[in-house]
């Protein structure tokens, strides 16, 4: 079943080293996605009976996490979420051996179903070193019916819980949630209103109006995110440009992101969200690597940009975006905190984001006693 009698990984951040690709969550799945047999509905059903195959549950956008009170030690260990267990503890683990701390929680409630009802049939993710693996949307289940489907696991925002698991069970738990996400969103079609069912395995959705017949797939929103450099000059560090978000926690800065619109290169997205947030015109933007972000639904293309020759260090800011956006050296950024950390002045970006990997590795090489390496990645010129 395993073809080649191993899953095939997922290739992810082919401009970064292995190792700042190893840091970046919900990227590193060892899974054969096997799409070359998701049309063959025989097949997705045995894969389901399988007696190796587990389904990753997601319930109001929330992820199933097992092993999780066990290792925080109780339920306001996840960062103060204040979950709590579902029902009743369970031995049964997808995982060889005993688990060594939280993990994705799969469903041990009565089994579910492949078929299409009300957008709630099973999706094929793929096949691991355990077995197929499969999600669906509990979200209609309460009470003791869930509790019995969660067998004593959490279930946490993945934001919380993403952190804590293993890489291998952090891009799981994400595809499991945008793609649930995406079926309740696209339950009906966009081109008459009528409902559409799940095919391909949960990879396609089609109107069930056969005078239309218009066929839906899985939806992801490219966004741009970039650092930007101010290099040094005989006068100043290099500094990098990071900002505080309207929607973020007090003291929080992070890079700048935004979303790519109709008709423009990655490069060119880069350009002007820099110069409608800040002011700021820059002069070469690198691709880095991308992550998946499933909040919702959203791939996050990372770039190192570089600001024009000459530069002041005045920034506008775009007040409708963010309430503050400011010049820092790799100094000062070791003095931030850690995010959350109400006691410091500044608090770098979440561990589990891309904007974070982008900014230790230019803290990286901007270190004191740290000489720069010349950059080989490919880059282009901004219009």
């Amino acid at each position: 079943m395993l073809r080649g009698g191993r899953p095939r990984a997922t290739p992810y951040l082919p401009g970064m080293s292995r190792r700042a690709a190893r840091e970046v969550r919900y990227a590193g799945a060892s899974l054969d996605r096997a799409a070359d047999r998701r049309s063959d509905a025989e097949w997705i059903a045995a894969m389901a009976a399988d007696p190796r195959a587990r389904v990753l549950p997601i319930w109001r956008d929330k992820n199933l996490v097992a092993n999780l009170v066990a290792n925080l030690g109780g339920p306001d260990g996840a960062g103060g979420t204040g979950a709590a267990p579902i029902g009743a503890p369970s031995d049964a683990s997808p995982h060889a051996g005993p688990p060594a701390g939280p993990r994705a929680g799969a469903w041990a409630g009565p089994p579910l179903s492949v078929d299409d009802r009300d957008g709630r049939a099973l999706t094929f993710l793929g096949i691991d070193a355990t077995g197929p693996v499969f999600a669906a949307d509990v979200s209609h289940l309460e009470g003791t019916a869930l509790a019995a489907g969660a067998a004593g696991g959490t279930f946490l925002d993945l934001r919380h819980a993403g952190p804590l698991v293993d890489a291998h069970d952090a891009a799981l738990m994400a595809f499991a949630r945008a793609i649930t996400g995406w079926h309740r969103r696209a339950r009906y079609c966009g081109v008459c209103g009528a409902a559409t069912e799940s095919r391909q395995g949960g990879h396609m959705r089609r109107c069930r109006d056969a005078s239309c017949g218009a066929e839906l797939f899985p939806r992801t929103d490219p966004a741009v995110i970039m650092l930007v450099e101010h290099p040094a000059d005989t006068a100043r560090d290099a500094r990098c440009l990071l900002a505080h978000h309207n929607r973020l926690p007090p003291r929080s800065y992070t890079t700048l992101a935004g979303f790519v619109e109709p008709g423009e290169t990655l490069e060119q997205a880069v350009a002007r969200e820099v110069l409608e947030e800040t002011g700021v015109r820059i002069a070469q933007a690198t691709y880095l690597g991308s992550q998946p972000w499933p909040f919702p639904h959203s791939l996050m293309i990372g770039f190192r940009a570089v600001a024009e020759a000459g530069t002041s260090d005045a920034i506008t800011v775009d007040r409708a975006e963010l309430e503050d956006a400011r010049w820092f050296t790799a100094t000062e950024l070791d003095r931030f905190g850690e995010w959350g950390d109400t006691t410091a002045e500044y608090q770098l970006p979440r561990r589990d984001s891309i904007a974070r990997m982008l900014v230790e590795a230019w803290r990286a090489e901007h270190a004191e006693g740290v000489r720069p390496r010349r950059r080989r990645a490919r880059s282009s010129r901004s219009p």
